[in-house]
């Protein structure tokens, strides 16, 4: 857990700072998919027999187009979020210039349910809706659940394509190198990185980093087993 100063100005450069949209999801979710994606690849040719440039070749293919696949969808996702804000926020703005009043009255009942009451309330509301900015922020906030900071399309999708584009090349190294013992050694270090994103994720949570790498493992890993049974299915 990451302590922060609480001296007057630790407060100001903090709270002035502009928000920003974090990437820890995108990497997180990119790098967690590469990996069991491409391993799962790896783990089921390798089940089946198959040689190492088949391996390879649908390793490479599985890290290329699908990790496009998934920043382009994490793209249209994170812009259908931010298309949808701005949505909401010209209809909060039609609102303010046609029914003032009826808007004035959701913001009071806004600042109602965060516990205001009585004359501070009445005073928050009239401070607020002077603020033509903040009483948009506000109503977005409590009538839609709509933060302040708004998604960037393109960095999330660039983001989850690195990820997955880093962390799915790992499985395959050891047959692009030709490496004795490939299988064994790619299981090896697919499940270190499993195990890694997981402990480096514990640093955003409360969980052990032990416990969150151990978590990471299982899903990796059970995915892992899987495509090599079915693989097995299909050995000569």
């Amino acid at each position: 857990m990451t302590d922060h100063g609480h001296s007057q100005t630790d407060i100001a450069a903090r709270l002035s700072a502009p928000p920003a949209a974090g990437h820890l999801r995108d990497a997180i979710y990119g790098g967690i998919d590469g990996s069991v994606t491409t391993f799962a690849i790896v783990a089921g040719v390798a089940g089946a027999g198959l040689s190492p440039f088949v391996i390879v070749a649908l390793g490479l293919a599985n890290v290329l187009a699908d990790g496009f696949s998934m920043a382009a969808g994490n793209y249209s996702g994170t812009k259908a979020e931010l298309d949808n804000a701005r949505r909401l926020r010209q209809v909060e703005e039609d609102h303010l210039r046609r029914f003032p009043e009826g808007e004035r009255l959701e913001l009071k009942e806004i600042l109602r349910a965060k516990g205001l009451s009585g004359a501070t309330l009445e005073a928050a509301t009239e401070e607020i809706s002077r603020n033509r900015e903040r009483w948009i922020a506000m109503m977005m906030e409590g009538e839609y659940g709509v933060g302040a900071i708004e998604p960037h399309p393109l960095r999330a999708a660039l983001v989850t394509f690195a990820a997955f584009l880093v962390a799915g090349m790992i499985p395959l190294l050891p047959f692009i190198f030709a490496l004795p013992q490939a299988f064994a050694l790619s299981a090896v270090l697919t499940f270190g990185i499993f195990f890694g994103i997981g402990a480096a994720k514990s640093h955003w949570s409360l969980a052990k980093w032990w416990a969150s790498g151990g978590e990471t493992l299982l899903i990796g890993g059970t995915a892992a087993s899987i495509a090599y049974v079915v693989g097995t299915f299909f050995a000569a």
